[in-house]
């Protein structure tokens, strides 16, 4: 158990946070600092948020791709960080007692077996987006992370800070707009090059890539872990993995948690996720991921969210209710929204200082339990298009309402020895 895992302490019937002198005192030796390691050393985790981060101290990365390795010995030292730590395997960094958080940078399809295994092991966790690749992978984090009293980060932000792509604005003032009801309810919600959010149909795998040999430096049987083999080709791997469902969702599973998150805090469905599903998309070959041109996901109480896949809601609003619509650069059919907006409440103050979180034990604003929900909007949608047809969806039961076919991709099995 590390020192980070000592700080919570259960007595009967109540919690105390046991918060160590050091951090009391605010000293930032280096003995004293909370320490990290990085999952993966691939283009994310050369980011401000892993590698440059500076509110923690880096003390070891792994990569099972031998140069990027030594790329991070590098890019640890010009960051300030010293000699590291650095090894092929993720779970030789989990057995280090001195590793306080880890930094989750691996493709999709390792997110929720390395989040399982290292709140096993005592770590808080900061992941990469998606959460996880399945429905079922990220119900599993939620358990374990619960199970042992971990702190989950989910490394997209736009509920709580930044411009939110095309609005000229951060979420706050659309939140009030919602919570306030000044479109009225239920809301319906657009999402597609429209409303400013570009969904990267570019990222498509190769459907007759010819089998190569594994380069002497990559150990590709670790890089698939918990994904089916399949023959080695440099397009599946690194930089294009996005494009193959094995391993993502294409540009859905890219950008669709970044997309998608704030819009369910808009519509305040952080507990709960779509009941049906609706899909129109051309057949998609069974390894490389396509393109659609429709989803649409509806709530129990007729909130709903598009997908525009083809760009033809040329003149649609990001949100409409039954009193109003508001599009990007918050232009609205309510006159003087803007005057009534700085009148209204704020709203509910959200924890967004993941250090902070860690060290005093505070659930973080985007976390396992909401993560999970934004994330299901996206493996919902991919699940449709990956069966070519829509779905009932049970958000309680998490799982597609008597229907095997599409629960056999709401659960997808894994390679036998990363199965969690």
């Amino acid at each position: 158990m590390n020192r980070l895992s000592r700080r919570n302490f259960l007595g009967a019937g109540a919690a105390f946070t046991i918060i160590p002198a050091h951090i009391l005192r605010s000293q930032t030796a280096p003995s004293n600092q909370i320490t990290r390691a990085l999952l993966g050393f691939g283009g994310i985790a050369r980011s401000g948020a892993h590698l440059g981060n500076k509110d923690t101290r880096l003390i070891a990365l792994c990569d099972p791709d031998g140069k990027r390795m030594e790329e991070g010995i590098g890019e640890a030292e010009k960051h300030g960080f010293g000699k590291i730590k650095v090894c092929r395997d993720f779970r030789e960094i989990l057995a280090m007692p001195d590793v306080d958080i880890a930094h989750i940078c691996s493709p999709p399809h390792w997110h929720g077996v390395m989040s399982v295994m290292a709140a096993q092991a005592g770590k808080d966790i900061w992941c990469e987006k998606p959460m996880t690749r399945t429905i079922g992978e990220g119900r599993r984090v939620m358990e374990a992370v619960k199970a042992n009293n971990r702190i989950f980060r989910l490394n997209t932000w736009f509920r709580f800070q930044d411009g939110f792509y095309g609005f000229g604005t951060d979420v706050k003032p659309i939140k009030k707009v919602a919570e306030n009801r000044l479109l009225g309810w239920p809301l319906k919600a657009v999402v597609g090059d429209v409303t400013g959010f570009g969904l990267k149909f570019g990222w498509s795998g190769m459907t007759n890539a010819k089998p190569q040999p594994v380069p002497e430096h990559f150990d590709y049987d670790l890089w698939l872990g918990p994904a089916p083999f399949k023959p080695y080709h440099p397009h599946r791997t690194h930089g294009t993995f996005r494009g193959y469902w094995d391993y993502d969702g294409g540009g859905l599973g890219d950008m669709g948690q970044h997309y998608l998150d704030p819009v369910q805090y808009l519509l305040e469905k952080d507990e709960t996720s779509p009941v049906k599903i609706e899909v129109d998309c051309l057949p998609q070959h069974p390894d490389a991921v396509g393109s659609f041109r429709r989803i649409t996901l509806t709530y129990a109480d007729g909130c709903q969210i598009t997908l525009d896949g083809d760009n033809s809601l040329k003149d649609a609003p990001f949100l409409e209710g039954p009193k109003g619509k508001l599009w990007p650069q918050m232009r609205s059919d309510i006159p003087n929204l803007k005057d009534i907006i700085a009148e209204l409440p704020e709203p509910r103050a959200q924890q967004t200082n993941f250090t902070e979180s860690v060290k005093l034990r505070r659930t973080f604003a985007l976390n396992e339990r909401n993560g999970f929900r934004s994330a299901t909007i996206v493996n919902l949608a991919l699940v449709a298009m990956r069966l070519g047809r829509g779905f009932a969806f049970d958000p309680d039961k998490l799982c597609a309402v008597n229907d095997p076919a599409a629960d056999r991709f709401i659960y997808q099995q894994m390679r036998d020895k990363w199965a969690i």
